[in-house]
């Protein structure tokens, strides 16, 4: 399949020097970089659907109400 997109000068030359020093195509760079990035929202996705608001209040209620430490504070 092909797909056709427009990236940023500084973009592109950042893979096109990563993918020369690597010895492969931009082509085969840019799509192992997409392939990690879905990955990633995938697994971020497969972490969400475990969540629970529930657990997560829970959680909260057992955080003291105090202030923070003074290097804490911003």
């Amino acid at each position: 399949m092909t797909l056709n997109i427009t990236l940023p000068d500084d973009l592109y030359q950042r893979i096109a020097d990563l993918a020369s020093r690597q010895q492969v195509s931009v082509e085969r760079m840019a799509a192992a970089a997409l392939a990690e990035q879905l990955a990633s929202w995938a697994r971020v996705e497969r972490m969400a659907e475990r969540g629970s608001r529930e657990r997560f209040l829970t959680a909260l209620a057992k955080v003291p109400d105090t202030e923070p430490r003074p290097e804490d504070r911003r």
